[in-house]
């Protein structure tokens, strides 16, 4: 966002049914003050009991405290009556039912009570934004959300501008959604917009593959399952949702598409009149020969559909994949899984179905090669060239793709001479969750350490390109960040952080050590016992923790970070990266570390045995030990000797270190073990080997 752009910090949502209800839940949980309206106290009270009913299931799960829920319910007003929403309000976000004329009305209300600078959006799945910027009367200050049930769950949003929509408009929406931690696709306005598009059409080809006749319903479902590597096929889906939105989604494409085969299929149409449900059964029995049929029906429609999606520029390939995984929760998005299947089968289901529906090939299925994915996006404005790493779906953790795309960006600005300021940024709610793990194990499981050694000396090579910038280098670390992506943010001269920062080196509990930088860069910024405290014991760090140890340089309020872009910016590099002391030395943190991880301690906790002079029942202490007796021995010990090596060496020195332990950490059975038990999501057994 520009610098004098204020973000959005109250919100109000007018509808308190499932969806609105939802909405202000995770708007609240986000801390935002959030006003829930609707026509009468008895629709309030019914929103606020939905909020209640799931919070309190949260707390079960050990989601949430009870002191947590009361804070988010605090933040709910219940509000009776449209025209009693709050006139400085930032944001109001309609969501009534999906029906034109009643949505105008609301508008209507919205736009004599609210002040000039508030923010009119509708949560809708299917009507036109720029006819509802129209009726808005501020089509200007006007935008379209797509919230994806549950929305305290789901993280996908899709943002759609109207043709009017000012860029402050977008660039404030975009933020708030990003501020509920959501995966944001930015979309063209046009009939079932990203998701709704590919997905409603795939339902009702199930319909039609079942009257005619093909397979059960049974049948059509395995098969999808298998083929989409997904929880529940087509009717098991529609049952959980109900026929008739499945119906009326996929008559409102037909008519706005003009396309005849969207039509809902009769047997579906005689099922929603006689209120019925899909009777599935039990017996998903056919041959190979049907389920190709289902296959190559189900595969060539959303194959098509999603090149239509394309050609009409309404997201990229990258925002349709992210759609499905995110929002649908399949495994593979459209053009990853026709990557997967061989461009050229993918590309012959796609004209199979073309014909079917009477459509031409889109043009993005003229081709013979893979489709190709951009992960990183980059703009210049005002000297200030902003880069986010843009795979939210994986929380950004870096992969071989990632990494190279990283380091083109970055030498694109590095010789950008109207560039004077690099902004690193990761989308959704994370800034980069560190590297991709299973890349590390499969490598391992096929003997190439190799791979696993020139993907970290790759990643040495583009952090270098930070670390020696002569642009002032800055990394938004408002969310999560963890091992790499911690050691990515450690290479920039600053680190912004905000109430939502979390850090963590997990590393040596995983098997191995921190490769990027992690036994290096800590110790020159916090001092030897901190870095110790952050790398050995992969304690986690929230915001304070982490700016009180100096690994945040500028802990802001939310509204402040832009600010602070521009305050940076225009001070230009730091006198002194590399202090070697914490922020702030008398800290808690600070002085715990000073006194535990001192160096006479040191043999001791390598043993994870209690130092002499500390009391083993001590809270903080047996944290320590516990969170020590948990780590890799052989990782453990070779991170410690890399970061004493950091009072000893240059930078580069150490650096180069790191990458000479990789072999010997990577060749041991614990970082196989750790590894492998991270992504199977089981406790590691470590034999010190």
């Amino acid at each position: 966002m520009a610098p004098n752009m204020q973000p959005i910090q109250s919100v109000a949502i007018i509808g308190a049914g499932n969806m609105g209800s939802g909405i202000a839940q995770k708007t609240a949980q986000e801390d935002f003050d959030v006003q829930m309206v609707d026509r009468e106290a008895q629709w309030v009270d019914r929103g606020q009991k939905i909020i209640s009913d799931f919070l309190a299931e949260a707390v079960e799960r050990r989601i949430f405290s009870p002191g947590q829920i009361e804070a988010i319910k605090g933040r709910i007003t219940g509000v009776v009556g449209t025209e009693n929403t709050a006139p400085n309000t930032d944001l109001v976000i309609e969501a009534v039912f999906e029906d034109f004329n009643i949505k105008t009305q609301v508008f209507n209300i919205l736009n004599e009570v609210c002040g000039q600078d508030t923010i009119l959006a509708s949560n809708t799945s299917s009507l036109s934004v720029d006819e509802l910027s129209i009726a808005s009367g501020r089509p200007d200050k006007f935008i379209g959300l797509h919230f994806f049930f549950h929305p305290a769950k789901n993280r996908l949003v899709e943002v759609i501008p109207g043709k009017s929509s000012s860029t402050q408009t977008i660039d404030r929406t975009v933020q708030y959604c990003r501020g509920l931690g959501k995966v944001v696709i930015v979309c063209k306005d046009r009939p079932g917009f990203v998701v709704n598009r590919f997905f409603v059409p795939w339902l009702n080809e199930a319909c039609l593959l079942l009257q005619e006749g093909v397979a059960s319903a049974a049948a059509i479902d395995s098969v999808a399952m298998k083929s989409f590597r997904i929880g529940l096929g087509p009717f098991a889906l529609m049952n959980l949702t109900g026929p008739p939105i499945a119906l009326h989604a996929t008559d409102y494409l037909a008519e706005q598409l003009d396309t005849p085969r969207y039509y809902g299929a009769e047997n579906l149409r005689e099922m929603v009149e006689a209120g019925n449900m899909w009777e599935i059964g039990v017996n998903s029995d056919c041959s190979e020969e049907v389920a190709s049929i289902i296959r190559t029906r189900l595969m060539g429609q959303i194959f098509a559909v999603s090149g239509q999606i394309v050609d009409e520029e309404i997201c990229s390939i990258e925002d349709v994949d992210r759609g499905a995984k995110v929002g649908l929760r399949w495994a593979r998005g459209p053009f990853e899984l026709a990557n997967r299947i061989g461009i050229s089968e993918a590309k012959a289901m796609a004209e199979d179905y073309c014909e079917l529906a009477n459509f031409t090939l889109p043009k993005c299925w003229e081709r013979d090669t893979n489709f190709e994915f951009n992960y990183i996006d980059s703009f210049v404005k005002d000297g200030i060239a902003t880069i986010t790493i843009n795979r939210p779906e994986a929380m950004n953790a870096l992969n071989e793709t990632v990494v190279a795309q990283l380091g083109r960006a970055l030498d694109e600005v590095n010789s950008d001479n109207s560039v004077h300021t690099i902004v690193l940024d990761g989308a959704g709610k994370a800034f980069v969750a560190g590297a991709d793990v299973k890349f590390f194990v499969d490598k391992l499981r096929a003997d190439s350490f190799s791979d696993i050694y020139n993907f970290t000396a790759n990643g040495h090579s583009v952090l270098e390109k930070l670390e020696n910038s002569t642009k002032t280098t800055i990394a938004l670390t408002t969310g999560l960040a963890l091992g790499g992506g911690l050691e990515l943010a450690l290479a920039c001269d600053y680190r912004i952080g905000t109430r939502k920062t979390q850090f963590r080196f997990p590393e040596t509990s995983i098997g191995i050590f921190p490769g990027l930088g992690g036994t290096q860069r800590p110790a020159r910024i916090s001092g030897i016992p901190a870095a110790r405290w952050a790398v050995l014991a992969g304690n986690f760090m929230d915001a304070q923790t982490a700016a009180d140890l100096g690994l945040v340089s500028d802990l802001v309020d939310v509204t402040a970070v832009d600010t602070t872009i521009a305050k940076l910016a225009e001070a230009g590099k730091p006198e002194n990266k590399y202090p070697g002391v914490p922020s702030n030395p008398n800290s808690k943190v600070a002085l715990f570390a000073k006194e535990f991880y001192s160096d006479e301690n040191l043999e001791n906790i390598l043993s994870a045995n209690c130092p002499d002079g500390f009391d083993p029942e001590d809270r903080n202490v047996s944290r320590q030990l516990k969170s020590l007796s948990r780590t890799a021995p052989v990782a453990l010990k070779m991170a410690s000797n890399l970061i004493d090596q950091s009072g000893l060496t240059e930078l580069s020195t150490g650096l180069d270190k790191e990458l000479e332990g990789l072999e010997g950490i990577f060749s041991t059975e614990d970082a196989l073990e750790g590894l492998s038990a991270l992504i199977e999501g089981r406790k590691p057994t470590y034999s010190g080997q």
